[in-house]
């Protein structure tokens, strides 16, 4: 019996696609790199931004490192609230809260700014616990997000809890912590990635989250 949802932030509550993506283009812009096509940068809405400058810019730690400061340069003064919540979503947690359940964050995004923003959009008082990525990155995986928030907890009986992601390492990092996963489509990750990862469940539209969830 789920007691416990774990909700992902970018993708999932809110759409956070412009700031982070106006933030991307900044970092890139200190390296000499123009982005013709916004789209492009997409992938990513969700990793660890270190991983992906390394991975689709072939960048090292230390250029890595420094794209991540300048990053959070935009980001931390601008591109923080360059944001907004999915429709639906006060409802939905304010229902889920009505039907008994406890809810919770647990995302990639740094802890400092996961709370600002849950502030500013008045979705803080929704939640017991918040948990999110070190700004020194030496908590940012989602698996290692997702085991800080269960063991901060102390939530033992893995089947009392779900987590509910857009993108391919939330349901990664939920099946390493041996939790369930809805998946949702209204958020950045598509129908193959989640299926494909192995989510539980799959979620079209914000209030289909309720069927899951009764």
């Amino acid at each position: 019996m789920v007691k416990y949802v774990l909700f992902d932030l970018d993708g999932t509550l809110t759409d956070s696609q412009e700031g982070i993506i106006n933030s991307i283009l900044y970092a890139l812009k200190s390296f000499g790199i123009a982005v013709e096509d916004r789209n492009s940068l997409r992938p990513f809405l969700g990793p660890p931004l270190l991983e992906s400058m390394k991975k689709y810019y072939g960048f090292d730690q230390e250029q890595a490192e420094l794209a991540l400061k300048k990053y959070r340069e935009y980001f931390s003064t601008t591109g923080l609230l360059e944001n907004r919540v999915y429709p639906g979503i006060p409802q939905l947690l304010e229902e889920l809260k009505r039907r008994g359940y406890i809810l919770m964050v647990a995302t990639s995004k740094p802890e400092l700014y996961t709370l600002r923003i849950l502030e500013h959009f008045d979705l803080r008082k929704y939640f017991s616990f918040v948990g999110g990525a070190t700004m020194d990155e030496k908590r940012v995986h989602k698996g290692d997000v997702i085991r800080y928030v269960l063991e901060s907890n102390r939530l033992e009986d893995r089947s009392e809890v779900i987590m509910v992601g857009d993108r391919r390492n939330d349901v990664q990092g939920a099946k390493e912590n041996g939790i369930q996963v809805i998946g949702v489509l209204y958020g950045y990750g598509d129908r193959e990635e989640l299926e494909s990862a192995g989510a539980d469940f799959l979620a079209k539209q914000v209030e289909e989250l309720l069927r899951f969830l009764p």
